[in-house]
C-alpha cells in the first residue's frame, strides 16, 4: 500500500520555482488527488535490496653542529655533546654505553601511554571526578533519553504511524526526527518508506529536508536504484542541490556502472563552492577501478591544484591500478601509459615527504605491493625499524639525519623571529622592555650550549617542595659536563619559600646563567630566541611540546622545520629527579622520521597504530630496496 501511494505521488510532482538556497528548507507539493491512477512502469523508492548492508567506513647530521654561532668560537659545545650524551639513547654503566629503553616523547603512543599511567597512579582522584560529573548531568542525560524516539522494528501503516505521532504529542518536524532515528538505528528501508507514504498522506508535502534524510539512509544501505530515483524526483522538482546532497550521490552514483554522472554533478558544484576531498576522491576512485587513468590523474591535480590534502583511500586507489579491456577503453575510458603513471605515483610519494604526512599501514601496504609488481624491475619490501643511532635494521641504510642544514637553521630562526618572538601576540604575556632586556642580556653572554625552562622543569617533580632542588639537580648535570647554561625563571623563584630554597637558588646561579623575567611573563619566547640565537648545536630542556608556539608559525613548511628543530634539540627529564642520583632524559633521535630515498632505496615511515598524537611520529619502516 505505501509503496502504491508512492509511485502515486510522483507522477503528479510539478518543479517548483528557483526558490532553494542552501540550508533552507522546500517542499514537493502534492495537488494531485491521491486516487490518481499511475501506469504500472511508473517505478519510486522501490526496494531491489531487502537486506540492509551498512557501507564499510575507516619529520645536517653531527658535522652541521660545526656551523658558525654568532659569537667566535660559538661551536665549543659541539665535543662536549659528543663526550657523553645521556640524551641519545645511551647511558653510562661501569665504563661502558649501554642502549636506553626509554623513548623520546615524540614516539608514537607516548602521551597515551604517559595518560594511562597518569591515571593507573591517580585512581581515586580519578574516580571522584567522574562521579561528580555524573552527579551534575543526570537530569540532561535522563531528558536526553527520555526525548529519544525508539523507531518501529517493521514498516508502518499511515494509520499506525498517525498513532505513534500522537503517543508523541504530535511533536513538530516528527518526520524528520523519526527518520534520523531509523538512520541512527539501521532500520530496514521498508520501514522508511512507509514513513514516507504517512507524510505524503499526512500533508500532502514531502519536504526537501525528509528526502535529504532518506537519501542518507539509501546511500548508506547502498540501495542503488532507490538513489537514482531520489536523484531524478529532486533534480526535477528542485533547482539547485545542496553540499550535501550533491555528496551523497556523488558517493553514490561513483560505487556504479553509472559513474560518469558523478563527474556532471561535480562540474556544477564547482560552479557553487570548491568540493570536498571527499568528492574528489569518490570519483578519483571509481574511475581507477573502471580503468580510465587520464581522468582519474586530471581530477587528483584539480584536487591538489585546490589546496586540498587526498585521502589515504585516493591514494590506495591510484597504486592500485586496474588494466581495462579493450571493450572498456572502446566505451570511453582513457588510459595513460605506465611510465607515465609510475612517474605520477612516485609524485604522490615526494607529496607525502614534502608534506610530512605518513601513510597507514593499508596503505603503506598497497605501496609495497606496487613496487614489487614493477615490471622490469626487482624491489623487495620489508618491515622494519631504525636503530637508535637511525640505521635501517633491514638493509643497513644511514636515514636522514635529524639536524637541521645551515640554510634551513637560518630559515626557521628567521620565521620564529617573525612569527612568534615579534609577533603580535608575545606581549600579551610580556612588555617590550622586558625583551628588549633579555635581548641585551643574550647578546653579552656566550652562545648557550643548553636552555632550561626553570620553571617547567621544576614542576616535573610532583612534590612541590622540592622544586627548587629538582632544577639545582638538572643544572649541575649539564654543568657537570662542561656545558653553557641558561635557566629561565620568574622572579617568585628568587623569594625564599618552601619551595624555593635560598640556597638552591644561589647555587644555581653559581653554576649557570640565569635570567629571570616578571612573574605574569610567558617563558617560551625568551627560551625560543636564546637557543636559536646560540646556534644550531643549542638544546633546551622543557617538557613543554609548544604546539601554541608552532601554530603561530605561517605556513607549512615553516611548521614543519620547527617540529624537525624541536625533535631534535628538546630535552626532556626521563623519570623523577631523585637526590644523589644522576639526572637522565629522554632520548632524542638522530634521524628524522620522514620519507625518503635514495636511487635504489625507499624508507617510508607508517602508522601502525592508532595511538598516535599528532605530535608524535611513527616508529616503524618500510625498507623497499630495488636490486640488479
Amino acid at each position: 500500500m505505501g509503496s502504491t501511494l508512492i509511485l502515486k505521488v510522483r507522477i503528479c510532482l510539478k518543479p517548483l520555482q528557483p526558490f532553494f538556497h542552501q540550508g533552507t528548507s522546500a517542499f514537493l507539493t502534492i495537488n494531485t488527488p491521491v486516487s490518481l491512477v499511475v501506469p504500472p512502469t511508473v517505478r519510486f523508492l522501490c526496494t531491489r535490496h531487502t537486506n540492509y548492508n551498512p557501507a564499510r567506513s575507516k619529520e645536517t647530521d653531527r658535522r652541521n653542529n660545526k656551523q658558525t654561532n654568532r659569537q667566535a668560537g660559538g661551536n665549543h659545545g659541539t665535543n662536549r655533546w659528543a663526550e657523553e650524551e645521556l640524551w641519545d639513547g645511551t647511558v653510562e654503566r661501569r665504563g661502558k654505553k649501554e642502549q636506553s629503553f626509554h623513548k623520546s616523547v615524540f614516539a608514537a603512543g607516548t602521551a597515551k601511554r604517559t595518560a594511562e599511567m597518569l591515571k593507573r597512579k591517580a585512581p581515586m582522584a580519578h574516580e571522584d571526578e567522574n562521579e561528580e560529573r555524573v552527579r551534575g548531568e543526570p537530569v540532561r542525560r535522563e531528558s536526553r533519553e527520555a526525548g529519544k524516539m525508539q523507531p518501529p522494528e517493521h514498516p508502518l501503516s499511515p494509520a499506525e504511524w498517525r498513532k505513534l505521532k500522537e503517543s508523541h504529542g504530535n511533536m513538530q518536524r516528527f518526520d524528520i526526527r523519526m527518520m534520523n532515528a531509523l538512520f541512527s538505528s539501521g532500520a530496514q528501508l521498508d520501514t522508511a518508506k512507509s514513513l514516507l507514504t504517512f507524510v505524503a498522506m499526512e500533508t500532502g508535502t514531502l519536504s526537501y529536508e525528509l528526502l535529504l534524510r532518506y537519501l542518507t539512509l539509501c546511500v548508506r544501505g547502498g540501495h542503488e536504484a532507490e538513489v537514482f530515483d531520489v536523484y531524478d524526483i529532486m533534480r526535477g522538482s528542485f533547482p539547485s542541490l545542496d553540499t550535501g546532497a550533491s555528496s551523497l550521490f556523488i558517493k553514490s552514483f561513483s560505487q556504479t556502472v553509472r559513474w560518469r554522472e558523478a563527474i556532471d554533478i561535480l562540474q556544477e558544484v564547482k560552479k557553487v563552492f570548491t568540493p570536498s576531498t571527499r568528492n574528489y576522491g569518490d570519483i578519483i576512485t571509481a574511475a581507477m577501478l573502471n580503468g580510465d587513468t587520464t581522468t582519474a590523474w586530471a581530477l587528483y591535480d584539480e584536487l591538489i591544484e585546490n589546496g586540498l590534502s587526498p585521502h589515504q583511500e585516493t591514494w590506495d586507489a591510484l597504486f592500485k591500478r586496474v588494466t581495462n579491456s579493450k571493450e572498456e577503453e572502446g566505451q570511453g575510458a582513457e588510459v595513460m601509459s605506465d611510465t607515465e603513471h609510475q612517474e605520477r605515483l612516485l609524485g604522490i610519494l615526494l607529496y607525502m615527504r614534502n608534506n610530512q604526512i605518513y601513510s597507514q599501514q593499508s596503505l603503506t601496504s598497497t605501496i609495497k605491493t606496487w613496487f614489487e609488481s614493477l615490471s622490469g624491475e626487482k624491489w623487495t619490501g620489508s618491515w622494519t625499524k631504525a636503530t637508535p643511532k637511525g640505521v635501517c635494521r633491514c638493509c643497513g641504510t644511514q636515514l636522514e639525519s635529524i639536524q637541521l642544514t645551515a640554510e634551513e637553521y637560518q630559515q626557521l630562526k628567521d620565521r620564529v623571529m617573525t612569527d612568534i618572538i615579534q609577533g603580535r601576540d608575545v606581549f600579551k604575556k610580556t612588555t617590550p622592555e622586558e625583551l628588549e632586556r633579555f635581548k641585551a642580556f643574550v647578546k653579552r653572554k656566550p652562545a648557550f650550549d643548553v636552555v632550561i625552562d626553570g620553571l617547567n622543569v621544576a614542576n616535573s617533580n610532583k612534590d612541590k617542595c622540592r622544586q627548587s632542588e629538582t632544577l639545582l639537580a638538572v643544572v649541575s648535570e649539564l654543568e657537570r659536563q662542561g656545558l653553557s647554561v641558561l635557566v629561565l625563571g620568574r622572579k617568585h623563584m628568587l623569594r625564599p619559600s618552601r619551595s624555593w630554597d635560598k640556597n638552591d637558588m644561589k647555587l644555581i646561579q653559581q653554576k649557570a646563567h640565569c635570567f629571570f623575567t616578571e612573574n605574569i611573563s610567558e617563558d617560551d619566547p625568551f627560551l625560543l630566541y636564546a637557543s636559536l640565537n646560540s646556534g644550531n648545536h643549542c638544546r633546551f630542556v622543557s617538557k613543554d611540546l609548544m604546539r601554541d608556539h608552532k601554530a603561530c608559525l605561517s605556513d607549512g613548511a615553516a611548521r614543519r622545520l620547527f617540529f624537525k628543530w624541536q625533535r631534535g634539540h628538546q630535552l626532556v627529564v626521563y623519570g623523577t629527579v631523585t637526590a644523589g642520583r644522576r639526572v637522565r632524559f629522554q632520548i632524542i633521535p638522530s634521524y628524522d622520521t620522514i620519507l625518503q630515498t635514495s636511487r635504489d632505496s625507499w624508507h617510508i615511515p607508517y602508522d601502525d597504530t592508532e595511538d598516535r598524537s599528532t605530535h608524535e611520529v611513527p616508529q616503524r619502516w618500510l625498507c623497499l630496496i630495488k636490486t640488479p
